[in-house]
């Protein structure tokens, strides 16, 4: 009896410091990934302990599927959608006029590819972020947003089709 003591603890320790190894490496680019989908940092903070909380709490299934950080950028991005639809919701009882454009915007490139990201489509933004940002391929990224390896290269083809003529430097002939 006193060999299978030891056991349960050793088991109990290895939970936390596997989730926190992973909350370690992921969360950093859960929150830039997150910043480039909404555009404010605190929005993405927000987003991303929210989903890092919703997978400690099924942290069992999460560690035993095969694609965790999936869960977790699929986890944020619908946490996001969620607030878009509560919030578009909030909007039609209290119609309000658009708040001004930000006048004082600095025009560095951090800032042009904000913008030019912020215009493109949500899947086609999603699809942006989660290869081109942050290194994902086309099938970690489908698994992560629920579409096919194909759709997310289609998103992204579109995509810099988009981008390209807003980000490229006008050349004076």
């Amino acid at each position: 009896m006193e060999a299978s003591a030891p056991a349960a603890p050793v088991e109990r320790e290895a939970k936390p410091l596997v989730f926190e190894e992973f909350f370690q490496f992921q969360y950093p680019r859960l929150l830039r990934a997150m910043y480039l989908v909404t555009g404010d940092r605190h929005e993405a903070e927000e987003l991303a302990q929210d989903a890092f909380v919703r997978a400690f709490e099924r942290w069992d299934r999460v560690a035993a599927a095969n694609n965790p950080p999936g869960y977790l950028y699929r986890t944020a991005l619908n946490l996001y959608r969620s607030k878009l639809r509560r919030a578009k919701r909030a909007a039609r009882k209290f119609t309000a006029p658009p708040p001004d454009p930000d006048l004082f915007a600095a025009a560095d490139d951090r800032d042009a590819i904000g913008r030019a990201l912020a215009g493109l489509p949500e899947g086609q933004r999603e699809a942006v972020v989660m290869v081109e940002w942050l290194d994902m391929t086309n099938e970690e990224a489908g698994a992560a947003l629920g579409i096919s390896p194909v759709t997310v290269r289609v998103r992204i083809h579109r995509a810099r089709g988009t981008l390209k003529p807003l980000l490229r430097p006008e050349v004076p002939a």
